[in-house]
């Protein structure tokens, strides 16, 4: 048999694009809004991670085009030789003081930052101790360390000093997201870094889904606790509240040192382009200039959260504008995607891997900018096919 012959065999997503249920690589024709254009439709976006809906503000778009214009549309290098510009040591600086480290480094995507941090910090014979429900680029990054994995139940704190007993703590690094990305609860943070304490670990969290949500700032989950002095690194993405594509690891002058010589995820990957460095700049002016966004956002997603639980629906722990509703079944949650995409509103499908077995849902997100009016005609739609579907 040859190697490639799995892939010429493999057929079930082919399968599912012949009966009309395949959720996955749908055409978008329009900026990404409260609205978009997919596949020809005009439809309601539910399904995406620009919290703060600055992905098409005007300043941003604006701030992308006067960087191609002054650099040109790439670096045509990595960081290491000749692809540092000046935005890029002015955008670490800005990451830095918004999350509260003395100096941070940006990689080209988040994935990379995940991975080119976590796989170069942890070394043979240290732990890396993750919750089950943590981000596949932490995974990744820890399989792709020469260290151990270790894994806990999600925000279990038991299990987690479990762990920490069985390795007496040093030598070992805790990551957690600081917002699950499919569950939409918050990491448990002060008791996190009471057990990293009690027994000499370091932390670690993620801010993907938290950075322009929690916190005064938006600085995300650890200024949210006031932890930000017990968290040793702090991960963010751009391509979330930050409207932009790319990745930062935050942490002290030396940590970040060292990260700059020694990962090989930045080392060997061209470096961020001026357009998207320039976009996150604006960004973060943005949202500091108007905390409105923030709080808009909590009120929609407050709202969100108490007519799902009035409908009846199972939104498990969520406490944050990522709100699944949980289906069980695949299939269910399939039909549940159609038919809410043949009413106009787009949402996504969550199955296995990426949540347990008979554990299927549907994940919903919002923005800042979503309207009363768009939010009403959504759960009007949630109303009327949960009961189609007996999931209310």
């Amino acid at each position: 048999m040859s190697l490639l012959d799995k892939c010429y065999q493999y057929d079930e997503a082919k399968k599912a694009i012949a009966m009309g249920y395949y959720p996955y690589f749908r055409e978008i024709s329009s900026e990404q809004d409260t609205e978009v254009i997919c596949n020809g439709q005009k439809m309601l976006m539910m399904g995406s991670n620009s919290y703060l809906g600055l992905t098409n503000h005007p300043r941003v778009k604006e701030a992308s085009i006067k960087a191609v214009e002054k650099y040109g549309s790439g670096c045509a290098g990595s960081r290491f030789l000749n692809g540092t510009l000046d935005i890029h040591i002015e955008l670490e600086a800005a990451l830095a003081e918004l999350v509260g480290k003395a100096a941070a480094l940006a990689y080209p995507t988040g994935y990379q930052a995940n991975v080119g941090c976590i796989s170069t910090i942890v070394s043979r014979n240290e732990y890396m101790l993750t919750d089950k429900y943590d981000h596949a680029s932490i995974i990744d990054g820890c399989l792709l360390s020469p260290g151990k994995m270790l894994r806990f139940n999600h925000n279990d704190m038991e299990s987690l000093e479990r762990l920490l007993q069985r390795i007496q703590g040093s030598n070992s690094l805790i990551i957690v997201d600081g917002i699950f990305s499919m569950e939409g609860d918050i990491a448990d943070l002060p008791n996190i870094v009471s057990l990293a304490r009690q027994y000499g670990a370091n932390l670690m969290v993620d801010e993907a889904h938290s950075l322009g949500v929690l916190g005064v700032n938006g600085a995300g989950a650890a200024e949210h606790f006031g932890v930000t002095a017990d968290t040793d690194l702090i991960m963010g993405t751009f391509s979330k509240s930050l409207a932009s594509v790319g990745g930062f690891i935050a942490a002290d002058e030396d940590l970040i040192h060292y990260l700059k010589h020694k990962s090989r995820a930045l080392i060997f990957s061209a470096s961020l382009p001026p357009a998207s460095t320039a976009s996150v700049l604006e960004a973060i002016k943005i949202m500091k200039e108007e905390p409105e966004r923030i709080a808009k956002l909590w009120e929609n997603t407050n709202y969100m959260l108490s007519e799902f639980k009035g409908m009846g629906y199972d939104t498990g722990k969520s406490c944050t504008p990522v709100i699944p509703l949980h289906v069980g079944k695949m299939s269910v949650a399939f039909e549940m995607w159609k038919r809410l995409g043949e009413e106009g509103v787009f949402i996504n499908p969550v199955i296995p891997p990426a949540v347990p077995p008979n554990s299927c849902l549907i994940r919903c997100s919002f923005m800042a900018t979503h309207t009363k009016e768009q939010l009403d005609f959504a759960l009007d739609k949630f109303s009327k096919i949960g009961k189609e579907l007996q999931l209310i």
